[in-house]
């Protein structure tokens, strides 16, 4: 059976509106637990939280750490340059897993018209330390909850994370 161009437009719709079809690459951003201040989907992925315009503060603190440490490739919203490629869009298909590989172990992606390498940053621990975080942030953009500007207004720093941070940087 041969579908026309407007049957698979309005198959694409259909499964648009019924929210079939999700921009992250991780399923359904929906929080369905907290811990500490960090939300949870219910694959157990780092997701966002974001009420009223006030984000959580590991949406927060993910958009501080993406700015010192990946957009000066990826460009100062995730949306790419021409050195590195959209963030926003890589996570639209990307799984949290696979999203932690590539930063933790690079990537390499060679064709006739470029050479893209994505550096491994595994020991970096201004991003490691930071990586959920830097997740949550760029899943927030990908799934459009999030805009390119700073966040306005976030939840206080939640308990014990200050703690963390200093365990994790040493």
């Amino acid at each position: 059976m041969k579908l026309t161009r407007a049957a698979g437009l309005a198959a694409i719709l259909l499964l648009a509106a019924t929210g079939a079809v999700r921009a992250d690459g991780s399923g359904d951003p929906k929080p369905v637990s907290e811990d500490a201040g960090k939300y949870m989907d219910k694959d157990g992925n780092p997701t966002f939280n974001i009420k009223d315009g006030k984000v959580d503060f590991y949406t927060y603190i993910g958009y501080v750490r993406y700015a010192a440490n990946c957009l000066q490739c990826h460009g100062p919203d995730g949306l790419g340059s021409t050195y590195a490629p959209s963030l926003v869009n890589s996570l639209q298909h990307l799984s949290y897993p696979q999203f932690m590989a590539t930063v933790a172990g690079g990537k390499k992606d060679v064709s006739a018209a470029q050479t893209l390498v994505m550096p491994s940053l595994g020991t970096n621990k201004n991003v490691m330390c930071y990586i959920d975080a830097i997740y949550v942030y760029l899943r927030a953009r990908s799934d459009g909850a999030l805009d390119r500007e700073r966040p306005k207004a976030h939840e206080p720093k939640p308990k014990g994370f200050q703690e963390a941070e200093d365990s994790c940087m040493g």
